[in-house]
């Protein structure tokens, strides 16, 4: 698999088999993304690899948390406090596209709620990871975290393996803090699903469009 491969693969995976990953292939993963760029080589990425009964009881507290109505309260600002086109619609279109896949209606709140909640168990992947920063570092640092987590996914499209990158892991960090033993005061960026992607889950079946290069792009020669 070349670069070109790996970008155009890899998706979003909201279904993964039940079946272990080994601690030496996440060490290979995590040892390649290492190799991605950042000011000054600061390296800023602390990762959290929870599996097993610790993210079984992670995942517990962070599912009850949103089914008993707590309040998200991120470490940051992920999302704009007021939407604009044309994000708003990218942003209603992709949600479109998996309850319509699903075929959830828009007035089955149940079945929504039902579905955001897989969003806090890593949607049964058999592994977690969670993303740290230390609270020194600036905005700089979260491009650095950007290009890192790229390099991640794509070395897991490589080695067979299927993610998704997840902000919603990060809604309730001093659950997170408090469950793994890291500092109030660090950053929880956001988490991700790791596994082997089930192929006959249906919500793996639809794709999210891209923009025409022109769309986003101007060249000045």
């Amino acid at each position: 698999m070349n670069v070109t491969e790996a970008l155009l693969q890899r998706k979003s995976t909201r279904a993964f088999l039940d079946k272990a990953v080994d601690r030496s292939l996440i060490e290979t993963l995590l040892t390649e993304a290492s190799h991605a760029p950042s000011g000054t080589n600061t390296q800023p990425w602390q990762v959290a690899v929870v599996s097993g009964k610790q993210k079984q009881d992670l995942q517990t507290l962070l599912e009850a948390a949103f089914r008993d109505g707590k309040k998200a309260n991120p470490d940051y600002q992920y999302y704009p406090l007021e939407w604009q086109s044309p994000y708003k619609d990218r942003r209603r279109e992709c949600g479109l596209q998996m309850y319509s896949t699903l075929d959830i209606k828009r007035d089955d709140k149940q079945k929504q709620t039902d579905q955001w909640a897989k969003n806090f168990r890593a949607f049964d992947a058999p592994v977690m990871l969670l993303f740290f920063l230390d609270p020194l570092m600036q905005a700089g640092s979260y491009l650095d975290y950007g290009m890192f987590l790229q390099s991640l996914m794509l070395s897991a499209e490589q080695h067979g393996l299927a993610t998704c990158p997840q902000a919603a892991l990060a809604d309730y960090p001093e659950i997170v803090k408090q469950q793994l033993a890291y500092d109030n005061d660090s950053v929880l960026l956001c988490g991700m699903a790791l596994g082997y992607e089930d192929k006959s889950a249906l919500v793996n079946s639809y794709r999210t469009g891209r923009e025409e290069v022109s769309q986003f792009s101007r060249f000045f020669d």
